[in-house]
């Protein structure tokens, strides 16, 4: 995330030079149509999966401002509204992926000067990836087209990566596209594989070699420095309290990377810690309580080993490896297909994600398809990708169900939406119809009838 601060001091005069002019967006050579105004339509005669009630089978669904205004069997259409015959269509509310870097990273071997994923050195809380998001990635037209209306696209690298950030995937800014800036700060704690994570690289593997090869040294270290910043973050926002409740006592001394803690330690934020295996889960749980942080747990490949601590906990998890090959030689071939059911069966809040950052979140509705085909029942494996991360992120007021009032990320499917031969119809965001081309569709368009001269 190297260009964060510097995108972040000039994202005004930018918006400014590209906000205005439609052709001049389009010679950035983008890859996603933008969609079109907020109006007010009207679905009929569709097959409604709100996600959180029982299935409508021949019902209304009407969208204005932005917002679901009606659901329901016998929802009164408004006049002037534009109306959509969805006779023989389903309709879903958008899905959601919880884990991908989506916008940060566009080729990640060869092109380093698209790679904005990290920043340098161990603990940058204070980096966020809003301002570091390419709205005119190719990745953002091939996931939403299949029905990913939002992410959460996050920072990786270091041991607190910064803070990651809930987007819709429409619109020609980054701003236009937010929905949440800095939904979640993002830990990776120090792991016993010594400098690996340590973010400086050589600086770590100079430092374990000093210490004749101790990964545990290292470690210890590296955990203590993150103890530390949280306990100065916990200070210096009781020093503000003290500040604003007594302005005759000295002014704290302004501390952009300790201020950016504040809502992570006084619970206001989530935070997410990526693990995999059942120690590195135990500890980041473990770890939460003590600095009273709100854990989810990214990645989970174990988890199902420890379900009943993580549901005694309250900790969810956000499942990234249903489709990884089996870890050990003694493991059934199912194992991580079969994940997302035994979590479910063991009462713990979880979510599905694609596990990939970029060109392969496009893939999440055949992911939650899979684990629904091993176990995991298909009103469960369809919340696990909607209602479920959008309740752990703390937006289910917003996102994740087909409700009034909840904003209007909507997709209409020909069949249904976690199978692979399903095609999208419509899609909305944020009540704006958004067109169905990509990268994809354009190529096609472009090479179709095209023969080869030999």
């Amino acid at each position: 995330m190297r260009r964060m601060h510097l995108r972040a001091a000039l994202s005004g005069a930018a918006l400014l030079t590209i906000g205005t002019s439609t052709l001049a967006l389009a010679q950035l050579g983008s890859y996603n149509p933008a969609p079109g105004p907020q109006g007010t339509f009207a679905i009929t005669n569709a097959h409604i999966f709100p996600v959180s009630g029982p299935e409508i089978m021949n019902g209304t669904i009407v969208i204005s401002g932005g917002k679901i205004q009606a659901v329901g069997a016998n929802a009164a259409i408004p006049a002037g509204a534009q109306v959509i015959d969805a006779k023989g269509l389903n309709v879903y509310p958008g899905m959601m992926d919880g884990g991908t870097s989506i916008g940060l990273s566009e080729i990640p071997q060869g092109a380093a000067s698209t790679v904005d994923i990290s920043e340098i050195g161990s603990f940058n809380p204070n980096s966020q990836a809003y301002y570091g998001i390419n709205p005119h990635s190719a990745h953002v037209g091939v996931a939403r087209v299949v029905g990913i209306t939002s992410v959460i696209s996050r920072p990786t690298g270091g041991i607190i990566s910064g803070q990651a950030a809930l987007i819709n995937l429409a619109g020609w800014t980054v701003p236009s596209m937010a929905v949440v800036p800095r939904v979640a700060m993002v830990i990776e704690l120090p792991g016993g594989g010594g400098g690996r994570r340590g973010g400086g690289g050589g600086g770590a593997a100079a430092f374990l070699a000093a210490q004749g090869g101790n990964a545990n040294v290292l470690r210890a270290r590296q955990l203590d420095s993150l103890k530390q910043i949280l306990h100065d973050a916990d200070a210096y926002a009781k020093a503000l309290d003290a500040y604003a409740s007594d302005k005759t006592i000295p002014r704290p001394k302004h501390d952009a990377v300790l201020e950016s803690l504040i809502p992570a330690i006084r619970g206001q934020q989530e935070v997410m810690f990526p693990a995999d295996r059942a120690v590195d889960i135990r500890a980041a749980v473990a770890f939460a309580e003590e600095f009273h942080l709100k854990p989810i747990i990214v990645g989970g490949r174990e988890a199902v080993s420890v379900a009943a601590y993580l549901k005694q906990h309250d900790v969810p998890v956000l499942y990234t490896g249903v489709l990884q090959l089996p870890g050990r030689e003694d493991d059934p071939y199912d194992i991580n297909y079969s994940a997302p059911a035994k979590l479910a069966a063991a009462g713990v809040k979880f979510a599905i994600t694609s596990g990939d950052c970029c060109s392969e979140v496009r893939n999440l509705p055949s992911i939650a398809g899979m684990a629904s085909a091993f176990g995991l029942s298909k009103a469960d494996a369809l919340k696990a990708v909607t209602l479920g991360p959008a309740q752990i992120f703390g937006v289910a007021d917003k996102l994740g169900s087909l409700e009034v009032g909840k904003m209007a990320n909507i997709v209409v499917t020909d069949g249904d939406m976690l199978e692979a031969r399903t095609n999208t119809k419509y899609l909305f965001i944020d009540g704006r119809m958004v067109p169905l081309d990509t990268k994809h569709t354009q190529l096609y368009d472009l090479f179709k009838g095209k023969t080869l001269v030999p």
